[in-house]
Protein backbone atom coordinates (compact mmCIF):
# COMPACT_ATOMS: atom_id res chain seq x y z
CA UNK A 1 0.00 0.00 0.00
CA UNK A 2 1.42 3.40 -1.01
CA UNK A 3 1.17 5.51 2.09
CA UNK A 4 2.68 9.00 2.45
CA UNK A 5 6.05 9.25 4.15
CA UNK A 6 5.96 11.15 7.44
CA UNK A 7 7.69 14.51 7.56
CA UNK A 8 10.76 14.78 9.72
CA UNK A 9 9.79 16.25 13.06
CA UNK A 10 12.09 17.74 15.66
CA UNK A 11 12.24 16.00 19.03
CA UNK A 12 9.76 17.48 21.49
CA UNK A 13 8.70 16.87 25.03
CA UNK A 14 6.27 13.93 25.44
CA UNK A 15 3.25 16.15 26.21
CA UNK A 16 3.68 18.41 23.21
CA UNK A 17 4.49 15.42 20.98
CA UNK A 18 1.23 13.75 22.01
CA UNK A 19 -0.74 16.85 21.08
CA UNK A 20 1.07 17.40 17.76
CA UNK A 21 1.53 14.17 15.85
CA UNK A 22 3.71 14.31 12.71
CA UNK A 23 1.87 15.79 9.75
CA UNK A 24 0.79 13.10 7.31
CA UNK A 25 1.17 10.40 9.98
CA UNK A 26 -0.32 7.17 8.53
CA UNK A 27 -1.23 6.14 12.09
CA UNK A 28 -4.10 8.64 12.11
CA UNK A 29 -7.43 7.72 10.53
CA UNK A 30 -9.75 10.29 9.00
CA UNK A 31 -12.95 8.30 8.48
CA UNK A 32 -16.44 9.36 9.52
CA UNK A 33 -19.18 6.94 10.55
CA UNK A 34 -21.11 7.71 7.35
CA UNK A 35 -18.05 6.87 5.23
CA UNK A 36 -17.62 3.52 6.99
CA UNK A 37 -21.32 2.62 6.70
CA UNK A 38 -21.27 3.59 3.00
CA UNK A 39 -18.48 1.09 2.21
CA UNK A 40 -20.97 -1.72 1.87
CA UNK A 41 -24.30 -3.10 3.06
CA UNK A 42 -24.51 -6.87 3.14
CA UNK A 43 -27.76 -8.81 3.52
CA UNK A 44 -27.79 -12.35 4.95
CA UNK A 45 -31.00 -14.29 4.42
CA UNK A 46 -31.85 -17.94 5.08
CA UNK A 47 -32.58 -19.86 1.87
CA UNK A 48 -36.04 -21.45 2.15
CA UNK A 49 -35.91 -25.20 2.77
CA UNK A 50 -37.02 -27.23 -0.24
CA UNK A 51 -36.88 -30.84 0.91
CA UNK A 52 -38.59 -32.08 4.06
CA UNK A 53 -38.94 -30.15 7.27
CA UNK A 54 -35.24 -30.07 8.18
CA UNK A 55 -31.99 -29.88 6.25
CA UNK A 56 -28.61 -31.03 7.53
CA UNK A 57 -27.13 -27.62 6.70
CA UNK A 58 -28.73 -24.19 6.75
CA UNK A 59 -27.73 -22.16 3.69
CA UNK A 60 -27.58 -18.39 3.55
CA UNK A 61 -27.90 -16.01 0.64
CA UNK A 62 -25.25 -13.33 1.12
CA UNK A 63 -25.82 -10.21 -1.01
CA UNK A 64 -23.32 -7.34 -1.28
CA UNK A 65 -24.39 -3.91 -2.47
CA UNK A 66 -20.78 -2.91 -3.20
CA UNK A 67 -19.90 -5.93 -5.34
CA UNK A 68 -23.45 -6.24 -6.74
CA UNK A 69 -23.19 -9.93 -5.91
CA UNK A 70 -25.37 -12.64 -4.41
CA UNK A 71 -23.79 -15.92 -3.29
CA UNK A 72 -24.78 -18.95 -1.22
CA UNK A 73 -22.80 -19.64 1.93
CA UNK A 74 -22.95 -22.16 4.77
CA UNK A 75 -21.91 -21.57 8.36
CA UNK A 76 -18.63 -23.49 7.82
CA UNK A 77 -17.76 -21.10 4.98
CA UNK A 78 -17.99 -18.26 7.50
CA UNK A 79 -15.76 -20.27 9.88
CA UNK A 80 -12.98 -20.67 7.27
CA UNK A 81 -13.29 -16.98 6.30
CA UNK A 82 -13.03 -16.00 9.99
CA UNK A 83 -9.93 -18.17 10.53
CA UNK A 84 -8.22 -16.65 7.48
CA UNK A 85 -8.95 -13.11 8.70
CA UNK A 86 -7.34 -13.92 12.07
CA UNK A 87 -4.38 -15.50 10.31
CA UNK A 88 -3.88 -12.57 7.94
CA UNK A 89 -4.81 -9.74 10.33
CA UNK A 90 -3.80 -10.92 13.84
CA UNK A 91 -3.46 -7.33 15.09
CA UNK A 92 -6.91 -6.12 13.96
CA UNK A 93 -10.45 -6.35 15.35
CA UNK A 94 -11.91 -9.53 13.89
CA UNK A 95 -15.50 -9.89 15.16
CA UNK A 96 -16.41 -13.25 16.70
CA UNK A 97 -18.76 -15.67 14.97
CA UNK A 98 -21.97 -16.90 16.63
CA UNK A 99 -21.81 -20.45 18.07
CA UNK A 100 -22.04 -23.54 15.89
CA UNK A 101 -25.43 -25.18 15.57
CA UNK A 102 -26.22 -27.58 18.38
CA UNK A 103 -28.45 -30.64 18.29
CA UNK A 104 -32.10 -29.74 18.43
CA UNK A 105 -31.50 -26.15 17.28
CA UNK A 106 -34.86 -24.50 16.69
CA UNK A 107 -35.95 -21.75 14.33
CA UNK A 108 -35.29 -19.10 16.98
CA UNK A 109 -31.65 -20.22 17.27
CA UNK A 110 -31.26 -20.23 13.48
CA UNK A 111 -32.74 -16.73 13.20
CA UNK A 112 -30.54 -15.42 16.05
CA UNK A 113 -27.49 -16.85 14.29
CA UNK A 114 -28.53 -15.32 10.94
CA UNK A 115 -28.69 -11.89 12.59
CA UNK A 116 -25.26 -12.43 14.19
CA UNK A 117 -23.72 -13.51 10.85
CA UNK A 118 -25.17 -10.41 9.21
CA UNK A 119 -23.62 -8.18 11.88
CA UNK A 120 -20.28 -9.99 11.52
CA UNK A 121 -20.04 -9.64 7.73
CA UNK A 122 -21.12 -5.97 7.77
CA UNK A 123 -18.50 -5.06 10.39
CA UNK A 124 -15.85 -6.87 8.32
CA UNK A 125 -17.00 -5.35 5.01
CA UNK A 126 -16.74 -1.83 6.49
CA UNK A 127 -13.39 -2.32 8.25
CA UNK A 128 -10.71 -0.37 6.29
CA UNK A 129 -7.95 -3.05 5.93
CA UNK A 130 -10.43 -5.91 5.45
CA UNK A 131 -12.58 -4.11 2.90
CA UNK A 132 -9.59 -3.62 0.58
CA UNK A 133 -8.43 -7.24 0.81
CA UNK A 134 -8.95 -9.93 -1.83
CA UNK A 135 -10.21 -12.40 0.83
CA UNK A 136 -13.33 -10.29 1.44
CA UNK A 137 -14.03 -9.91 -2.28
CA UNK A 138 -13.74 -13.69 -2.73
CA UNK A 139 -16.10 -14.42 0.14
CA UNK A 140 -18.73 -11.96 -1.09
CA UNK A 141 -18.54 -12.58 -4.83
CA UNK A 142 -17.02 -16.02 -5.65
CA UNK A 143 -19.87 -18.19 -6.93
CA UNK A 144 -17.87 -21.40 -7.55
CA UNK A 145 -18.58 -24.70 -5.87
CA UNK A 146 -15.77 -24.69 -3.27
CA UNK A 147 -15.31 -21.27 -1.73
CA UNK A 148 -13.36 -22.68 1.24
CA UNK A 149 -10.49 -23.97 -0.92
CA UNK A 150 -10.52 -20.76 -2.94
CA UNK A 151 -10.13 -18.74 0.27
CA UNK A 152 -7.29 -20.97 1.51
CA UNK A 153 -5.48 -20.77 -1.85
CA UNK A 154 -5.60 -16.97 -1.72
CA UNK A 155 -3.45 -16.87 1.43
CA UNK A 156 -0.94 -19.60 0.52
CA UNK A 157 2.64 -18.32 0.58
CA UNK A 158 1.34 -14.92 1.77
CA UNK A 159 2.42 -13.61 5.16
CA UNK A 160 0.28 -11.77 7.67
CA UNK A 161 -0.21 -8.00 7.65
CA UNK A 162 3.14 -7.45 9.40
CA UNK A 163 4.94 -9.24 6.56
CA UNK A 164 3.22 -7.37 3.72
CA UNK A 165 2.79 -3.86 5.16
CA UNK A 166 5.59 -1.54 4.01
CA UNK A 167 5.34 0.51 7.20
CA UNK A 168 5.47 -2.46 9.60
CA UNK A 169 9.17 -2.22 10.46
CA UNK A 170 8.86 1.56 11.03
CA UNK A 171 5.72 1.44 13.19
CA UNK A 172 7.64 2.64 16.27
CA UNK A 173 8.46 5.93 14.48
CA UNK A 174 4.78 6.89 14.29
CA UNK A 175 3.74 5.95 17.83
CA UNK A 176 3.49 8.57 20.61
CA UNK A 177 6.07 8.08 23.39
CA UNK A 178 3.37 7.28 25.97
CA UNK A 179 1.58 4.69 23.82
CA UNK A 180 1.46 2.13 26.67
CA UNK A 181 -0.29 4.59 29.00
CA UNK A 182 -2.68 5.64 26.21
CA UNK A 183 -3.43 1.99 25.46
CA UNK A 184 -4.23 1.26 29.13
CA UNK A 185 -6.52 4.32 29.40
CA UNK A 186 -8.33 3.49 26.13
CA UNK A 187 -8.81 -0.11 27.19
CA UNK A 188 -10.40 0.97 30.48
CA UNK A 189 -12.68 3.49 28.73
CA UNK A 190 -13.86 0.94 26.15
CA UNK A 191 -14.45 -1.65 28.88
CA UNK A 192 -16.75 0.87 30.65
CA UNK A 193 -18.54 1.72 27.39
CA UNK A 194 -19.06 -1.99 26.72
CA UNK A 195 -20.58 -2.56 30.18
CA UNK A 196 -23.02 0.35 29.73
CA UNK A 197 -24.06 -0.69 26.22
CA UNK A 198 -24.55 -4.26 27.41
CA UNK A 199 -27.08 -3.01 29.98
CA UNK A 200 -28.74 -0.75 27.40
CA UNK A 201 -29.11 -3.70 25.01
CA UNK A 202 -30.59 -5.84 27.81
CA UNK A 203 -33.23 -3.19 28.58
CA UNK A 204 -33.99 -2.57 24.89
CA UNK A 205 -34.59 -6.30 24.43
CA UNK A 206 -37.00 -6.29 27.37
CA UNK A 207 -38.89 -3.26 25.98
CA UNK A 208 -39.22 -4.88 22.52
CA UNK A 209 -40.24 -8.18 24.11
CA UNK A 210 -42.93 -6.45 26.19
CA UNK A 211 -44.39 -4.87 23.04
CA UNK A 212 -44.62 -8.31 21.40
CA UNK A 213 -46.14 -9.81 24.59
CA UNK A 214 -48.59 -6.89 24.69
CA UNK A 215 -49.61 -7.73 21.11
CA UNK A 216 -50.35 -11.35 22.06
CA UNK A 217 -52.37 -10.23 25.10
CA UNK A 218 -54.43 -7.74 23.08
CA UNK A 219 -55.22 -10.37 20.47
CA UNK A 220 -56.38 -12.88 23.11
CA UNK A 221 -58.36 -10.14 24.89
CA UNK A 222 -60.22 -9.37 21.65
CA UNK A 223 -60.86 -13.05 20.93
CA UNK A 224 -62.33 -13.58 24.40
CA UNK A 225 -64.67 -10.62 23.93
CA UNK A 226 -65.71 -12.09 20.59
CA UNK A 227 -66.27 -15.52 22.18
CA UNK A 228 -68.42 -13.87 24.85
CA UNK A 229 -70.45 -12.08 22.19
CA UNK A 230 -70.87 -15.29 20.17
CA UNK A 231 -72.19 -17.34 23.12
CA UNK A 232 -75.48 -18.97 22.04
CA UNK A 233 -76.52 -20.30 25.45
CA UNK A 234 -80.20 -19.35 25.93
CA UNK A 235 -81.06 -17.10 28.85
CA UNK A 236 -84.13 -17.89 31.01
CA UNK A 237 -86.81 -15.21 30.90
CA UNK A 238 -86.96 -14.93 34.71
CA UNK A 239 -83.29 -13.80 34.65
CA UNK A 240 -83.64 -11.21 31.92
CA UNK A 241 -87.10 -9.96 32.91
CA UNK A 242 -87.70 -9.44 29.19
CA UNK A 243 -84.73 -7.02 29.09
CA UNK A 244 -82.75 -7.10 25.86
CA UNK A 245 -79.57 -5.50 27.32
CA UNK A 246 -77.52 -8.71 27.19
CA UNK A 247 -78.39 -9.31 23.54
CA UNK A 248 -77.33 -5.76 22.65
CA UNK A 249 -74.10 -6.12 24.64
CA UNK A 250 -73.28 -9.44 22.96
CA UNK A 251 -73.74 -7.91 19.52
CA UNK A 252 -71.34 -5.07 20.39
CA UNK A 253 -68.73 -7.36 21.99
CA UNK A 254 -68.65 -9.63 18.94
CA UNK A 255 -67.48 -6.77 16.71
CA UNK A 256 -64.68 -5.56 18.98
CA UNK A 257 -62.24 -8.35 18.08
CA UNK A 258 -61.40 -6.57 14.80
CA UNK A 259 -60.14 -3.47 16.61
CA UNK A 260 -58.22 -5.50 19.17
CA UNK A 261 -56.61 -7.53 16.39
CA UNK A 262 -55.55 -4.24 14.79
CA UNK A 263 -54.15 -3.02 18.13
CA UNK A 264 -52.25 -6.30 18.49
CA UNK A 265 -50.83 -5.87 14.99
CA UNK A 266 -49.64 -2.32 15.77
CA UNK A 267 -48.00 -3.47 19.04
CA UNK A 268 -46.27 -6.37 17.24
CA UNK A 269 -45.01 -4.00 14.53
CA UNK A 270 -43.56 -1.70 17.19
CA UNK A 271 -41.82 -4.63 18.92
CA UNK A 272 -40.34 -5.90 15.64
CA UNK A 273 -39.21 -2.40 14.67
CA UNK A 274 -37.45 -1.99 18.02
CA UNK A 275 -35.77 -5.39 17.56
CA UNK A 276 -34.50 -4.44 14.09
CA UNK A 277 -33.65 -0.76 14.55
CA UNK A 278 -32.63 -0.56 18.21
CA UNK A 279 -31.60 -3.97 19.58
CA UNK A 280 -29.72 -4.99 16.40
CA UNK A 281 -27.76 -1.71 16.28
CA UNK A 282 -26.84 -2.15 19.95
CA UNK A 283 -25.75 -5.73 19.21
CA UNK A 284 -23.65 -4.52 16.26
CA UNK A 285 -21.80 -2.03 18.46
CA UNK A 286 -21.39 -4.63 21.23
CA UNK A 287 -19.90 -7.08 18.69
CA UNK A 288 -17.40 -4.40 17.68
CA UNK A 289 -16.49 -3.56 21.30
CA UNK A 290 -16.09 -7.28 22.11
CA UNK A 291 -13.73 -7.68 19.14
CA UNK A 292 -11.63 -4.84 20.57
CA UNK A 293 -11.48 -6.57 23.95
CA UNK A 294 -10.46 -9.82 22.21
CA UNK A 295 -7.75 -7.95 20.30
CA UNK A 296 -6.31 -6.52 23.53
CA UNK A 297 -6.09 -10.03 24.95
CA UNK A 298 -4.39 -11.32 21.79
CA UNK A 299 -1.86 -8.50 22.06
CA UNK A 300 -1.01 -9.31 25.68
CA UNK A 301 -1.09 -13.11 25.45
CA UNK A 302 0.39 -13.31 21.96
CA UNK A 303 2.99 -10.71 20.99
CA UNK A 304 4.09 -9.65 24.48
CA UNK A 305 4.23 -13.22 25.78
CA UNK A 306 6.30 -14.43 22.79
CA UNK A 307 8.64 -11.47 23.18
CA UNK A 308 9.20 -12.26 26.86
CA UNK A 309 9.86 -15.95 26.08
CA UNK A 310 12.36 -14.99 23.37
CA UNK A 311 14.21 -12.70 25.82
CA UNK A 312 14.30 -15.46 28.44
CA UNK A 313 15.69 -17.94 25.90
CA UNK A 314 18.33 -15.40 24.84
CA UNK A 315 19.34 -14.86 28.47
CA UNK A 316 19.79 -18.63 28.97
CA UNK A 317 21.94 -18.89 25.83
CA UNK A 318 24.22 -16.07 26.99
CA UNK A 319 24.72 -17.89 30.29
CA UNK A 320 25.59 -21.09 28.42
CA UNK A 321 28.05 -19.15 26.29
CA UNK A 322 29.77 -17.66 29.31
CA UNK A 323 29.93 -21.08 30.94
CA UNK A 324 31.38 -22.67 27.77
CA UNK A 325 34.04 -19.95 27.49
CA UNK A 326 35.07 -20.36 31.12
CA UNK A 327 35.27 -24.15 30.76
CA UNK A 328 37.32 -23.94 27.51
CA UNK A 329 35.00 -26.19 25.53
CA UNK A 330 35.57 -27.37 21.94
CA UNK A 331 35.67 -24.44 19.45
CA UNK A 332 32.92 -26.08 17.35
CA UNK A 333 30.43 -26.19 20.22
CA UNK A 334 31.21 -22.55 21.07
CA UNK A 335 30.65 -21.55 17.41
CA UNK A 336 27.30 -23.36 17.41
CA UNK A 337 26.27 -21.46 20.54
CA UNK A 338 27.35 -18.17 18.95
CA UNK A 339 25.32 -18.99 15.85
CA UNK A 340 22.23 -19.80 17.93
CA UNK A 341 22.65 -16.56 19.91
CA UNK A 342 22.74 -14.54 16.67
CA UNK A 343 19.57 -16.32 15.50
CA UNK A 344 17.89 -15.55 18.80
CA UNK A 345 18.94 -11.89 18.59
CA UNK A 346 17.26 -11.71 15.17
CA UNK A 347 14.14 -13.39 16.57
CA UNK A 348 14.03 -10.86 19.44
CA UNK A 349 14.41 -7.99 16.98
CA UNK A 350 11.49 -9.34 14.92
CA UNK A 351 9.42 -9.74 18.09
CA UNK A 352 10.12 -6.15 19.07
CA UNK A 353 9.10 -4.94 15.62
CA UNK A 354 5.91 -7.02 15.80
CA UNK A 355 5.17 -5.62 19.24
CA UNK A 356 5.37 -2.05 17.94
CA UNK A 357 3.30 -2.93 14.87
CA UNK A 358 0.70 -4.53 17.13
CA UNK A 359 0.52 -1.30 19.15
CA UNK A 360 0.34 0.68 15.89
CA UNK A 361 -2.69 -1.39 14.79
CA UNK A 362 -4.24 -1.16 18.27
CA UNK A 363 -3.98 2.62 18.09
CA UNK A 364 -5.85 2.60 14.76
CA UNK A 365 -8.47 0.14 16.00
CA UNK A 366 -9.08 2.38 19.02
CA UNK A 367 -9.71 5.26 16.62
CA UNK A 368 -12.21 3.08 14.72
CA UNK A 369 -14.15 2.44 17.93
CA UNK A 370 -14.45 6.19 18.42
CA UNK A 371 -15.58 6.63 14.80
CA UNK A 372 -18.43 4.23 15.59
CA UNK A 373 -19.47 6.02 18.81
CA UNK A 374 -21.92 8.42 17.03
CA UNK A 375 -23.96 5.28 16.29
CA UNK A 376 -25.39 6.01 19.76
CA UNK A 377 -27.41 8.93 18.33
CA UNK A 378 -28.71 6.69 15.51
CA UNK A 379 -29.86 4.13 18.10
CA UNK A 380 -31.56 6.73 20.32
CA UNK A 381 -33.22 8.32 17.30
CA UNK A 382 -34.57 4.94 16.16
CA UNK A 383 -35.85 4.22 19.68
CA UNK A 384 -37.62 7.58 20.04
CA UNK A 385 -39.15 7.36 16.53
CA UNK A 386 -40.37 3.83 17.20
CA UNK A 387 -42.09 4.92 20.42
CA UNK A 388 -43.67 7.99 18.80
CA UNK A 389 -44.90 6.05 15.76
CA UNK A 390 -46.14 3.10 17.83
CA UNK A 391 -48.08 5.22 20.34
CA UNK A 392 -49.48 7.45 17.57
CA UNK A 393 -50.83 4.49 15.57
CA UNK A 394 -52.24 2.71 18.62
CA UNK A 395 -53.82 5.92 19.90
CA UNK A 396 -55.64 6.30 16.56
CA UNK A 397 -57.11 2.79 16.86
CA UNK A 398 -58.12 3.33 20.52
CA UNK A 399 -59.88 6.58 19.56
CA UNK A 400 -61.72 4.83 16.72
CA UNK A 401 -62.73 2.08 19.13
CA UNK A 402 -64.23 4.39 21.78
CA UNK A 403 -67.49 5.36 19.92
CA UNK A 404 -68.25 1.67 19.38
CA UNK A 405 -68.48 1.16 23.13
CA UNK A 406 -71.43 3.57 23.62
CA UNK A 407 -74.04 0.79 23.64
CA UNK A 408 -72.15 -1.02 26.42
CA UNK A 409 -72.88 1.73 28.93
CA UNK A 410 -76.60 1.76 29.72
CA UNK A 411 -77.81 4.53 32.03
CA UNK A 412 -81.25 5.16 33.59
CA UNK A 413 -84.18 3.89 31.49
CA UNK A 414 -81.66 1.77 29.52
CA UNK A 415 -80.36 4.87 27.71
CA UNK A 416 -76.75 4.56 26.50
CA UNK A 417 -74.26 6.53 28.56
CA UNK A 418 -70.79 7.02 27.06
CA UNK A 419 -67.81 6.26 29.32
CA UNK A 420 -66.39 9.18 31.24
CA UNK A 421 -63.07 10.71 30.38
CA UNK A 422 -60.25 10.31 32.94
CA UNK A 423 -60.79 13.94 34.06
CA UNK A 424 -64.49 13.37 34.71
CA UNK A 425 -63.78 10.13 36.56
CA UNK A 426 -61.41 12.00 38.88
CA UNK A 427 -64.09 14.60 39.65
CA UNK A 428 -66.66 11.96 40.61
CA UNK A 429 -64.19 10.01 42.73
CA UNK A 430 -63.62 12.91 45.15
Amino acid sequence: MNLPKPQVVQQKEPDSFRMQMPQGNPLLLSYTLQELLARDTVQVEIIPEKKGLFLKHVEYEVSSLRFKSSVYRRYNDFVVFHEILLQKFPYRMVPALPPKRMLGADREFIETRRRALKRFINLVARHPPFSDDVVLKLFLSFSGSDVQNKLKESVQCVGDEFMICKLATRAKDFLPPDIQAQFAASRELIRNIYNSFYKLRDRAERIASRAIDNAADLLIFGKELSALGSDTTPLPSWATMNNSTWGTLKQALKGLSVEFALLADKAAQQGKQEENDVVEKLNLFLDLLQSYKDLCERHEKGVLHKHQRALHKYSMMKKQMMSATVQNREPESVEQLESRIVEQENAIQTMELRNYFSLYCLHQETQLIHVYLPLTSHILGAFVNSQIQGHKEMSKVWNELKPKLSCLFAGPNNMPTPPRSPQESNVFSH
